[in-house]
């Protein structure tokens, strides 16, 4: 059996076995929970029947066969062996008997002839004479009542006879007649044997047995838990254990629940009362025993008691299924129908219990239709919470599910417009298909305000202009607007400023009212506020003001179902205004918990920005690989015109780093023709522009760039901190051979640069040193990697240092142009600039220098600022001016230098250039 603590019980029935083999007949009545093994027993008992040369007759049919008249005692006789006379005379008085029980069966139940019964017995008790003879009766407690009648009758008259007679039943009132079990329990020779659940160590055998493993603790505590102590479902774990080792050839580390386990689950049920089975079903469907009462309209006493039984078969344990197995196995056998009128009743009754809407609008989903005015506002609410809580596909389903249930027709737009946002979050492509509705909703005057310009903001993004145009004039000449709408227009006036500048002319001016809109509430000011700092910084570039206000506001945002467009916009501003070492961390905390909200898209529009800072910070790696997140969440067809921002990115990381041919791939991206009407096409300009330049396509690089200055010209955001498209150009032209143009252009950059575009003044000096004659260079380009190191751009502060060694070389400087390209080296590994590294190596014989922990660590502060500057190419003049100090002190600082650094002169010095270095000079 694999079953040591059923030995006891088995033994019992082996020596009632034995004693009516011997001619002393016996009853035995085997009862217990539901299915905790007695069909094992069973078994086992008729294979020892076997062994003793007993021959073993069997009621096991179906439930529908034993409740048929007479039933039990039919399958009894057709599976005793007997001859076809016997056989035809016995299957003639089971008819007989069988019409008469049918035809009066009434209030006093069925009756049946005394002389039928006689016979249909003394049909068993013959064979008995023959053969000592098994008799058994699985499931006792499903039989007809005429069966019952007949199985007294043979349980009298088997005391002298070598026969043993075995019903097994389940424990529990009612299940069956109350005289069967009296008046076999009266009978002399007759024993009762109770099963009880295994123990923890009984179960680790069996499935152990089962599955052929060696049990560990934590798995033996696992099956003891899930089966509670039920031989079934323990087995049914073996098998599925058994099953996973075949179809992966692993061990699992834990209990494996799977189809057997189900299986089993179900076959409890059947072999329970129809009451135990709704009881069951009710608590699969309500999840918890409160109400369940009132559920399935059944008297609470009923059902403590069927929880009872449920709970001795180990399905369930303190009023909770023990498994989400065990419920799903337990709603997989409820009919279609029934289940949905169950969900249905659950809903109305946990909406009249007052439950949270997210406990109502789950019974809803899946109920048959509930007509109640209190279904759409709950499923709005529990929208809501599902929102918050960072569940969004639950919030969908919510949504459509008010969406259909709404008449109003106001009403429904505004659930459609929940709904867009929502369906935005997992993918922008998803609402695409309901923009449509919008669009008529909005002409038909049922969408109005704030709901309006999701919509347009909807239509820009999939480049759908002319449909966004409409909504934006509409809005522009509705007189009447509320407060929160005003609001909304101001804000969206300076987000198409910031992003969508050609449809700024779209939409009335409501620049005097953004006092009034900062009022509405404190998310509306802060949208409002983080918005107006992108435009500013895109227009006239960052203020000390603004800047601190969008840091706040960070610190002060969570990525609720509102506030993505605060943090967005709040994140490009600092980006934009140089200030990535803030942004970034920013930016890398939102992901986090976008990642944890289930929310997709905007964990890719987060990449997309941080793929935009890493550029900004020369960290080529990064930003290849946060951009190819953000394509890989949301492909290209979902981006829209947006797709240029991520696009861009991964076209200059690419191109950095040298690889061409893959840069190629996304350069023949299909993009919308749209995508150049907005910031997100400036962006793809000049990524182009500088794959170009990278390739030696000089002119189309030239013409990029022009295109793209003139765009920000036209639109207003001319501001080097987005692109400094005039460097660029100035490149272009030198490569050209047009050096005069390229002064010109350079110039025009460094005059456009505000005191804080530290990135923008390093990159346009680095060019005008080009431009300039050889002995000026070298000043100039030591000012750029000042510039480019406080704004911690590595890939610039490279391009930077290899100018520099160049300009060195051509004035004769050798050993200070290795020295400074070592350092170059360095920086450019980390940014994988791949070409750079190679013309280092090859050109110039630079050894690595020094790692700069090993340089500066027994350095003071104002040693190793005086040796940066000296090793830069500063004279000591020059350094005691910008370091305001005496040229004695500089002096006596480089004396020390010089010692302990072992260096005998200042060509010696090693270029300490590490971000942050000169951040105090």
């Amino acid at each position: 059996m694999g079953l040591i603590e059923r030995e006891e019980e088995l033994a019992s029935l082996e020596d009632l076995l034995s004693g009516a083999v011997m001619g002393r007949g016996r009853i035995a009545l085997v009862g217990g929970a539901v299915a905790t093994g007695k069909s094992t027993l069973l078994r086992a008992l008729t294979e020892q029947a076997i062994e003793l040369g007993a021959l073993s007759v069997t009621a096991t049919g179906s439930r529908a066969e034993r409740e048929l008249p007479l039933g039990v005692l039919r399958q009894l006789i057709q599976d005793a062996p007997l001859v076809a006379a016997e056989r035809d005379r016995a299957l003639a008085l089971l008819d007989e008997g069988a019409r008469a029980a049918a035809s009066s069966d009434g209030g006093a139940g069925p009756q049946v002839d005394a002389q039928v019964v006689h016979t249909l017995c003394t049909v068993l008790l013959d064979l008995a004479e023959r053969y000592p003879l098994t008799i058994v009766v699985d499931d006792v407690h499903h039989a007809d009542r005429a069966s019952l009648l007949c199985l007294v009758y043979l349980a009298r008259r088997v005391r002298n006879a070598r026969i043993l007679a075995v019903f097994s039943h389940a424990d529990g009132e009612g299940y069956t007649d109350a005289y069967f079990q009296t008046d076999l329990l009266r009978q002399p020779h007759c024993r009762r044997i109770r099963l009880t659940p295994l123990s923890r160590a009984g179960v680790a055998a069996l499935v152990a047995a089962r599955a052929g493993v060696r049990p560990t603790e934590r798995l033996a505590d696992e099956w003891y838990a899930l089966s509670g102590g039920n031989p079934l479902l323990a087995g049914a774990m073996g098998d599925d254990h058994e099953d996973f080792v075949r179809a992966s050839g692993e061990h699992p580390t834990g209990a494996v629940v799977g189809d057997q386990f189900g299986q089993a689950v179900l076959a409890c049920l059947q072999r329970g009362r129809p009451q135990t089975v709704q009881v069951a079903h009710g608590l699969a469907v309500l999840g918890e025993t409160e109400g369940l009462d009132r559920l399935l309209d059944i008297p609470a006493p009923d059902i403590s008691r069927e929880l009872l039984s449920l709970g001795a078969a180990g399905l369930i344990d303190a009023g909770n299924f023990r498994h989400e197995a065990v419920r799903e196995a337990v709603l997989a056998g409820v009919d279609v129908q029934e289940r949905m009128d169950l969900h249905h009743r659950a809903a109305e009754l946990t909406y009249a219990m007052g439950l949270p809407p997210s406990a109502v609008a789950g019974h809803l989903l899946r109920a048959s239709r509930v007509d109640a005015p209190w279904v759409v506002p709950v499923m709005e609410e529990a929208a809501r919470s599902a929102l918050r809580d960072g569940q969004v596909e639950s919030a969908v389903a919510y949504l459509r599910l008010a969406w259909r249930e709404c008449a109003d027709e106001a009403r429904r737009s505004k659930i459609m417009t929940m709904l867009v946002r929502a369906e935005w979050r997992i993918n922008p492509a998803a609402p695409a298909g309901r923009l449509a509705e919008l669009a008529e909703a909005m002409h038909r005057g049922s969408l109005r305000g704030g709901d309006a310009v999701v919509l347009a903001r909807a239509l820009l993004w999939h480049g759908r202009f002319d449909d966004a145009r409409d909504v934006f004039e509409q809005l522009s000449r509705s007189d009447a607007a509320d407060q929160e709408t005003t609001a909304e227009l101001v804000v969206a006036q300076l987000w198409l400023r910031a992003t969508y500048p050609p449809f700024l002319t779209h939409l009335r001016r409501a620049a005097g009212e953004r006092g009034l809109a900062s009022m509405v509430s404190v998310m509306v000011s802060q949208r409002l506020e983080s918005t107006l700092a992108l435009a500013e910084v895109l227009s006239k570039g960052p203020r000390e003001a603004s800047m601190n206000a969008v840091e706040r506001i960070l610190e002060d945002s969570r990525l609720d179902e509102m506030t993505l467009d605060t943090v967005e916009n709040s994140l490009l501003a600092l980006t934009y205004a140089g200030r990535c070492e803030k942004a970034a961390p920013w930016c890398d905390l939102f992901s986090v918990e976008a990642s944890s909200r289930q929310a997709p898209s905007r964990q890719a529009r987060l990449a997309a920005i941080r793929a935009e800072i890493a550029i900004r910070q020369g960290d080529m790696p990064a930003a290849e690989h946060h951009a190819r997140i953000a394509l890989d969440i949301i492909q290209a067809s979902g981006w829209g015109v947006a797709v240029g921002g991520p696009l861009s990115s991964l076209i200059l990381a690419l191109t950095a780093m040298g690889r061409y041919d893959a840069v190629r791939e996304y350069l023949d991206w299909p993009v919308p023709e749209a995508m150049f009407q907005t910031r997100y096409g400036l962006h793809y300009l000049h990524a182009r522009g500088r794959h170009s330049m990278a390739t030696g396509y000089f002119a189309l690089a030239l013409r990029d760039f022009q295109r793209c200055g003139e765009l920000m010209a036209a639109w207003n955001l001319d501001a080097p901190g987005l692109i400094h498209w005039r460097a660029e150009a100035g490149e272009a032209c030198l490569r050209l051979g047009q050096p005069q143009e390229a002064r010109q252009l350079i110039q025009a950059q460094l005059d456009a640069c505000g005191s804080g575009a530290r990135r923008s003044k390093g990159i346009a000096l680095r060019l005008l040193a080009a431009t300039s004659e050889p002995a000026r260079r070298p000043a100039l380009l030591r000012q750029a990697t000042e510039y480019l190191q406080l704004a911690g751009d590595k890939y610039e502060l490279a391009r930077a240092l290899f100018d520099l060694v160049e300009a060195y070389d051509a004035l004769g400087e050798h050993r200070r142009a290795r020295t400074i390209a070592g350092r170059a080296q360095a920086v450019a590994r980390e940014c994988r600039a791949e070409p750079m590294i190679g013309l280092l190596a090859g050109g110039n014989g630079a050894v690595p220098s020094p790692s700069p922990s090993e340089l500066i660590g027994g350095l003071t502060d104002a040693e190793r600022r005086v040796a940066t500057l000296a090793a830069a190419g500063y004279s000591n003049r020059e350094i005691a001016a910008k370091l305001y100090v005496t040229i004695s002190t500089v002096e006596q600082h480089l004396t020390r230098t010089y010692r302990k650094l072992n260096i005998s002169q200042r060509a010696d010095l090693p270029l300490l250039l590490e971000f942050g270095d000169q951040a105090s000079i």
